[in-house]
């Protein structure tokens, strides 16, 4: 991730100097800054960055200029990584956000505090994986649709596929559940025949089972 080229974007001044210094410190190369949406289009076009760290609410409404722009920046350059940061959960930008899976993040600004974990999320985005926050893989759980297309998964195949969903490798879901990587394979392996993915020649049946669980609120 030595060299990723970053543009940032925030309205508040202190929180992205602050982020700017820590990726600088990281390896990465912050090529630009942005105060609001507009200004962020301006950078991103001019730099052509691998990775855009935006904030959803920027100026001049604090409404959704951020997620406007993220939406732009990904029509106009599609293999660019976007990593959206929220003060708070907003399940339904989220999942707009979210809905093509790759290269892609929403993350919780207090995330940002733990900084192993906010950079293995800039990671993960660029080398083109999803990021989505804990909290609210949480809300979404806790407000599945009563037609659950998960029903059919075990308790712990739920637990597999919700770390699946924050973006975790199958090393790193074994980690978290004390378990084999061996284990987490066959798992993994389970969840997506019995949510009904057929057999492809690349990640996109691990992407869709992800989405077919985000989408079961």
């Amino acid at each position: 991730m030595k060299d990723l080229r970053v543009v940032l974007a925030d309205d508040d001044v202190l929180l992205r100097e602050g982020l700017a210094s820590l990726l600088q410190r990281s390896g990465l190369a912050v090529v630009g800054q942005a105060g609001d949406a507009v200004q962020l289009l301006e950078v991103v076009r001019r730099e052509e960055p691998e990775l855009v760290v935006v904030d959803i609410r920027m100026p001049p409404d604090q409404a959704t200029e951020g997620l406007e722009a993220a939406r732009t920046i990904r029509r106009d350059f599609p293999g660019m990584g976007i990593l959206v940061l929220s003060a708070h959960v907003e399940v339904e930008h989220a999942m707009e956000l979210l809905a093509d899976g790759r290269r892609i993040g929403y993350l919780l600004k207090s995330r940002v505090g733990d900084v192993q974990e906010f950079l293995e999320a800039l990671e993960r985005i660029a080398k083109g994986g999803s990021v989505v926050d804990p909290a609210l893989v949480q809300e979404l759980v806790s407000a599945r649709r009563r037609a659950d297309p998960l029903a059919v998964l075990s308790e712990r195949e739920r637990e597999v596929l919700a770390l699946m969903a924050e973006g975790r490798s199958n090393a790193g879901i074994a980690r978290r559940l004390w378990v084999t990587e061996g284990t987490v394979e066959k798992h993994v392996r389970s969840i997506l025949s019995k949510l009904g993915l057929p057999e492809t020649d690349d990640d996109h049946r691990r992407v869709r089972a992800v989405i077919t669980f985000l989408e079961a609120r």
